[in-house]
């Protein structure tokens, strides 16, 4: 299944800040994959959940978060 985010959720990958847009589950037994645009170069990258993170917020009370492998 693929879920359209709207709007897209800021989030901090490996490959840097990015703004989510896609969802994809493929079940149970994988991780969800998070279809990312990369804010410095436009890339296009797909991440397991292990791998990003929510941008911190302080307004949502969303400190820093940690390290991200």
């Amino acid at each position: 299944m693929i879920v359209q985010l709207n709007p897209a959720l800021p989030v901090l990958t490996p490959k840097g800040e990015a703004y989510a847009h896609f969802l994809i589950d493929y079940g149970m037994e994988e991780h969800l994959l998070w279809v990312c645009f990369i804010n410095e170069t436009g890339e296009c990258w797909t991440f397991r959940n292990p791998q990003i993170r929510l941008k911190p917020n302080e307004t949502f009370n969303r400190s820093k978060t940690s390290d991200i492998q």
